[in-house]
């Protein structure tokens, strides 16, 4: 989600605002209360009897995210949206009778290490307590804080390079459901009537890259999308894990997912009761402005509505202008009062289910204070919850866990080993532990602790008037100017290294960054923040050795920022951005008081183990609006872990971010440990892990590849064409998925399945002996993955199928059992429309991850037999087996696929009967331009295969408007690929062989 205008400006000015549209509820009804307050009467006869008693005014202010309240009904404010990946979020600086309050919720591991856990039990528990501290928020402000909570996400992480990778839980649909329903389950609570917080799942559909997000097109072939992009949001749909779902900015197949006709009939079969969809920020204008769908922001909405869109987020705390276009669709017949009252009907069960019209006492969520928020409790689950995500990665010849007992002197070093970072999503951390300080405590008086950030210490001295850039003192910060002819602490600048060439000034001064402000540069940000990171930073070197100073923030563009972007120092001595290009800018002398890698490596020198503590910023290195241009670790960082390892040959690397990193193959650290941004008791887990107090279980969720070199283009969404992801990648990975070392060892054995062979309807059942041969008591993920020996389609090379966390004591043996329907083996047959289980033989493997199974057993599933294709009756062209050069595309703006051809692009359509012989090709088109293209139909090979026949097309009239033409074939009778080759675009929506 993108942020409102006010929350860039205040988030107090939002507050105010809401509670403003609160004020004025009326004091309780007088008894006998109307029938909607009545809890023992059926929940849809309590929704009709409210909605009949709103006006037409009324019924459609329900449909912004900011519902007024209805004072005359005794009802109150409702605003859709808090949002709550890994705790509630955006949870500080709000007005209290003019007075700023902070309440710091506990900040739990990004989503991704809460994944890395393998551990749904453990992530309902996180969940749980999330669900608990929303509703302790929203007792303490229910104008800011509402129980509908926007989490969790679950677009799958086909790409690392996604700047939202935090905010996902695996490139795995069945991983990705099991945590996402757990998580959702959790902060629903267990009460058989009442929801603790209704979660929301974000974000619909096949949602994976951030460059220009609200206008590009996901092509995504029937058979990914039903059987890899929806398999992410089935299961907590029919768990009844949500309660909503946000339809992502994207188009797939060429329609904007905001109208996606998935909305009112796919989802909606899928859960087992009402949901509440609600638009991201802005969406719904986006189909009149930057995606230019419809003309009118009334046939938008309508038509948003009328695919199953309930809540607006749109024009910030302004319902206004979504309430005026709905009456304006209303007058004009876009829409029907039913429309209008089947979206409220959504939105309203959501209401009831949390309680909010029920008497007092009766829901026993409503008891949740204040009091829960980071509570003792929570603050345990989340040192908990950040120790099972760690993930050991490397632990050659014994490096890890260290002895405390015989550790004298230890060295911690890095720009992350006194640091805790916050993420857009998360929430302020009511304290922090970070990695130097949880070593610290860990050793105690056995032992030393150096330290050193490890980042240049430099002054910047203007080579024109020699004089230094100077920092205010004051610890609100001031402008950055020039001052003083020598170096001292207020002209010094610590320089973090990002990647990119992006870096971050800290001032000496007062421990500020330096950020943009007004076109000046302002030491006053606690860390780098906010929507546009104006924190971000360029030494450019020049050809005469010198720097100049350019702001690289997000959003650098004219219409933002003006053509300047280079720092110029003027008369009075203040630094502004006012150069248009380097020649005009500054020139500074970059001296470099104390180095970087000198201060870790006089720390490291001598100790017994150094411990380097490098990873990403997660507002600079991708996030929302921002994708990743690559997954390497920033040179000045990768450059201090090798000189730490040259110097000192004990030395263990904590690598601390949210993707995949590359670059560890040619790394020759003994000892490697993953952690997401894992909140505040990062630095509790990382000594945890470190000295062996815990075994390290976390397993990795996404593929680790071995360089950004073989990465396909990020747009395309086809996996199986690329080859991403453990299900296709052919390649040999850096670390594969599943992946994760322990300190002590296991042995699987006796692999047994309960039968040879298993109906589509039947279970199949694992049995896999999991033995602790080493010396620790430790915990596994046994993972279980299937693959099809034989198939008429492409399959997945294997496919994750079941998992189960054992913890076993040294020498101990259990026996785990996995089990899995044969339905869930179905995958979608494109001759067809439907998903089937195919008849064959399956091969079920265990293992401790995707690239190291352990055993092997087959077994045959008597499934269905794929019929040959008959193209004698209406084909969807969008049901092809394999395809080049061509695109997916809208038949029309409510619903349909068609496929949009172009020069040299064709469409195959394998295994065919054509019979005694097809006589003739008729096909539905359509065509924008004039200019004619031709079809071609051949058998066997799309470029060398015979031609039975083609016809021309031309203009037709518009995209959308499509003709039949038809064409007579050659005779060929059998068994045949058939093939529609293109040398010019054409749509094609339909087509048959008669």
């Amino acid at each position: 989600m993108r942020p409102p205008l006010s929350r860039l400006l205040r988030r107090g000015a939002l507050v105010a605002l809401a509670v403003t549209l609160s004020a004025g509820a009326a004091p309780a009804l007088a008894a006998p209360p109307p029938p909607f307050r009545d809890p023992s009467r059926p929940l849809a006869a309590r929704i009709d009897d409210l909605l009949s008693r709103l006006t037409l005014d009324e019924k459609v202010s329900l449909l912004h995210q900011y519902q007024p309240a209805i004072p005359r009904l005794g009802i109150g404010m409702f605003k859709t949206g808090t949002e709550a990946l890994h705790g509630v979020a955006w949870s500080t600086d709000y007005a209290d009778n003019g007075a700023v309050v902070t309440a710091n919720g506990t900040v739990f591991p990004q989503a991704l290490g809460l994944a890395s856990t393998w551990d749904p039990a453990l992530i309902k528990q996180v969940g749980g307590a999330v669900g608990q501290e929303a509703r302790g928020f929203n007792a303490e402000n229910p104008s800011l804080w509402g129980l509908n909570l926007w989490a969790p996400v679950v677009n799958l992480l086909r790409d690392p390079r996604w700047g939202r990778n935090e905010e996902g839980y695996s490139e795995d649909p069945y991983l990705t459901g099991q945590i996402s329903t757990a998580y959702g389950k959790g902060i629903q609570g267990d009460d058989p009537r009442y929801l603790q917080a209704a979660p929301t799942l974000k974000h619909y559909l096949a949602y994976n890259n951030e460059t220009d997000r609200t206008t590009s097109d996901s092509m995504a072939p029937p058979k990914i999308l039903h059987d890899y992009d929806e398999q992410a949001f089935k299961p907590a749909l029919t768990a009844g894990a949500a309660n909503g779902v946000m339809p992502s900015y994207n188009l797939v197949n060429g329609r904007p997912n905001t109208v996606n006709p998935d909305l009112n009939t796919v989802l909606r079969k899928w859960a087992p009761h009402d949901l509440a969809v609600v638009s991201d920020a802005g969406a719904p204008s986006n189909l009149v402005d930057s995606e230019k769908y419809y003309p009118t922001k009334a046939e938008a909405d309508a038509a948003a509505i009328k695919a199953g869109l309930d809540s607006f987020t749109d024009n910030d705390t302004n319902g206004s202008i979504t309430a005026a276009a709905v009456k304006e669709a209303l007058s004009k017949g876009f829409l029907t009062l039913a429309d209008v009252e089947n979206a409220d009907r959504h939105l309203l069960s959501l209401r009831f289910r949390l309680g909010e019209f029920d008497p007092p006492g009766s829901n026993p969520y409503a008891r949740i204070t204040p009091a829960a928020i980071n509570s003792p409790q929570h603050q345990a689950l989340a040192r908990k919850a950040a120790d099972e995500q760690m993930v050991l990665l490397r632990n050659n010849n014994g490096a890890l866990p260290l002895n405390a007992a015989s550790t004298k002197k230890i060295a911690v070093v890095g720009p992350l080993s006194d640091t805790l970072y916050t993420d857009w999503y998360s929430g302020s951390l009511p304290y922090r532990v970070t990695p130097l300080q949880g070593i610290k405590e860990r050793l105690g008086t056995q032992g030393t602790v150096a330290s050193a950030e490890g980042v240049d210490r430099i002054a910047l001295k203007n080579l024109s008037t020699g004089k230094y850039l100077t920092a205010s003192a004051d610890p609100a910060g001031g402008k950055l100017a020039e001052a003083a002819t020598t170096a001292g602490p207020a002209q010094s600048f610590d320089v973090f290294d990002w990647g990119a060439g992006k870096n971050t000034l800290r001032t000496v001064a007062n421990g500020k960054y330096l950020s943009y402000s007004g076109g000046a540069l302002v030491n006053n940000a606690q860390q780098p923040n906010g929507w546009y990171v104006q924190q971000q930073l360029k030494l450019d070197a020049q050809a005469d050795g010198s720097y100049v100073l350019e702001y690289a923030g997000n959003e650098v563009t004219e219409s933002w920022f003006g053509k300047n972007k280079y720092a110029v120092v003027g008369a009075d001595g203040t630094l502004t951005f006012s150069a248009a290009d380097p020649a005009r800018a500054t020139k500074f002398g970059r001296e470099v008081l104390t180095s970087g890698v000198g201060s870790a490596l006089a720390a490291a020198q001598g100790a017994d183990t150094a411990v380097v503590v490098v990873g990403s910023m997660p507002f600079i290195n991708g996030r929302e609006a921002n994708d990743r241009t690559s997954t390497e670790l920033a040179p000045a960082q990768q450059a201090l872990v090798d000189a730490v390892r040259k110097a000192n040959p004990h030395t263990v690397v904590v690598l601390e971010n949210s993707y995949p990193t590359t670059g560890w193959d040619t790394s020759g650290v003994p000892g490697l440990l993953w952690t997401t941004h894992a909140g505040q008791e990062t630095g509790h887990a990382v000594a945890d892990v470190l000295f062996g107090d815990v075994n390290p279980s976390g397993r990795l969720t996404q593929t680790w590849y071995a360089s950004d070199a073989g990465l396909p283009n990020m747009l395309d969404y086809d996996i199986s064409k690329t080859g991403m992801t453990y299900q296709y990648y052919r390649g040999a990975p850096l670390f594969p998925f599943g992946y994760g070392l322990s300190y002590t060892d296991f042995r699987y054995s006796r692999l047994r399945i309960d039968r040879p062979a298993v109906g589509a309807d039947g279970t199949i059942a694992v049995d896999v002996d999991v033995t602790n041969t080493g010396g620790r008591a430790g915990a596994d993920v046994v993972q279980l993955y299937s693959s099809a020996r034989d198939s008429r389609v492409q399959q997945p090379l294997k496919q994750l199928r079941a998992f189960s966390r054992v913890s076993l004591e040294p020498g101990q043996t259990k026996t785990v059992r996995l089990s899995v329907k044969a339905s869930d083996l179905a995958f979608w047959d494109v001759t067809r429309g439907k998903p089937v289980v195919e008849t064959g033989v399956y091969d079920f493997s265990v293992g401790r991850s995707a690239a190291d199974l352990a055993q092997t057993r087959p077994v045959f599933v008597a499934g269905e037999r794929i019929p040959a294709r008959d193209l004698g009756r209406d084909t969807p062209a969008e049901n092809f087996d394999d395809y080049q050069g061509i695109t997916l595309t809208d038949t029309a703006k409510a619903s349909g696929t068609s496929v949009a051809g172009a020069a040299g692009g064709w469409v195959a359509f394998k295994d065919a009967d054509l019979g005694r012989g097809a006589a003739n090709f008729t096909a539905s088109v359509s065509k924008a331009d004039s200019a004619p293209a031709r079809i071609t139909v051949r058998i066997d090979d799309p470029v060398r295969g015979r031609v039975l026949g083609a016809v021309t097309v031309g203009g037709t009239g518009g995209k959308y408007t499509f003709q039949t033409v038809s064409a007579a074939l050659a005779r060929a009778t059998g068994r045949h690929d058939v093939y529609l080759e293109f040398d010019g675009p054409v749509t094609v929506s339909s087509f048959r062989l008669g």
